[in-house]
């Protein structure tokens, strides 16, 4: 029977340190690999023992942990917050990493983190993109009213998004440069553009029929529309692997800091250890949900009442994290529960009941 080799990976944009142990902790081999794929395919191949090897998630380390997959008996990834508490030492190098993450998967103490399939992952990544251009679109739009108000023309805010009154605007301004004329009409045509290409991306995104399934069974929730259950379904990837619904929540940002010592308890404002993407689209979706949602907006009456109207959005970006999660989790759409039934009384309830009316 081959002996288990543990192998850490500390890996950068151009290079790979690499740290061999044995389960007794000795090491075999370490080095350093060129960050390429040929490279790697061929090291890989070259190992005789099975190992289980583990890296520090990074920018770089999709495509390496793609490459090496194969290879391994187990491949995991690193969470870098709490990877960063354990390996802070006074010395540090590319090699005293890789034997760290090495020792960290020899013992089993490594804080692993999920791994997207590539699938998911490719999804996710034209999600995000369409996400910049309309942050994009937004800005030139933005740009585009700073414009006219630096020159002094009145315009009708809600109307500027369409394209004849824009048309008529410009035709009718008299004392303005002709350079803020020419910028006005390269602010136009390239929100167009961010906005044309937005919408590819969205249809491409929506001819993914697994994804689409997934999209339509989230938007069975009222108040969910088609961009708030792509984010989740493209940002959660598998929701089993949240055990309950306080970890989902606290993977979208919607928790507070919380410290405990001494006896002593004290919460700060929202962590910023969270999906930033998620974070944002449900925030902005909660404060439009309880139009289309009654159980929403009774919940957001209730928590407005208390005379703080951020923990009311808040609250409400709770509760759709948790439809969100049994909906996804379960694979039917969302149905509303009925109230529960009130309860039978026992029979000595009952006698008193009887006894207080005689």
């Amino acid at each position: 029977m081959n002996a288990i080799h543990y192998i850490g990976l500390d890996v950068h944009k151009k290079t790979v340190s690499y740290c061999i142990k044995t389960a007794a902790g000795q090491i075999v081999k370490e080095g350093t690999l060129a960050a390429e794929r040929s490279v790697l395919r061929s090291w890989a191949g070259s190992l005789q023992q099975p190992w289980h090897g583990a890296m520090e998630a990074t920018i770089f380390s999709a495509w390496i942990y793609d490459t090496l997959e194969p290879y391994a008996e187990r491949l995991e990834m690193g969470h870098p917050a709490k990877m960063k508490a354990i390996t802070a030492g006074k010395k540090k190098s590319d090699a005293i990493d890789a034997r760290t993450i090495a020792d960290l998967v020899r013992c089993d103490l490594l804080p692993g983190c999920y791994v997207f399939p590539p699938d998911l992952r490719d999804l996710r990544r034209l999600m995000r993109y369409r996400h910049m251009m309309v942050q994009q679109s937004v800005r030139m739009h933005n740009k585009t009213a700073g414009l006219l108000m630096e020159s002094g023309v009145s315009f009708h805010k809600t109307k500027l998004h369409g394209k004849k009154y824009f048309a008529d605007l410009i035709k009718s301004l008299e004392e303005v440069p002709e350079s803020v004329k020419d910028l006005l009409r390269m602010s136009r045509g390239t929100k167009d553009m961010f906005e044309g290409v937005q919408k590819q991306l969205l249809r491409r995104l929506l001819a993914d029929a697994a994804l689409k399934q997934r999209v339509e069974r989230l938007s069975s929730i009222d108040g969910v529309g088609a961009i708030t259950a792509l984010t989740w379904a493209l940002e959660v990837g598998d929701p089993h692997r949240f055990v309950s619904i306080g970890d989902a929540v606290s993977y979208c940002g919607l928790t507070a800091a919380f410290r405990s010592s001494a006896g002593k308890q004290q919460r700060g404002p929202l962590s910023k250890q969270r999906n930033s993407w998620l974070q944002t689209t449900l925030i902005e979706a909660a404060k439009l949900a309880p139009r289309w949602n009654p159980q929403l907006a009774q919940l957001h009456a209730q928590q407005l009442g208390r005379g703080h109207a951020n923990r009311a959005t808040l609250q409400v970006a709770r509760k759709l994290v948790a439809y969100l999660l049994a909906v996804d989790k379960s694979g039917q759409p969302f149905q509303v529960r009925t109230p529960p039934p009130k309860t039978i009384p026992t029979r000595r309830k009952a006698r008193r009941h009887l006894a207080s009316a005689a």
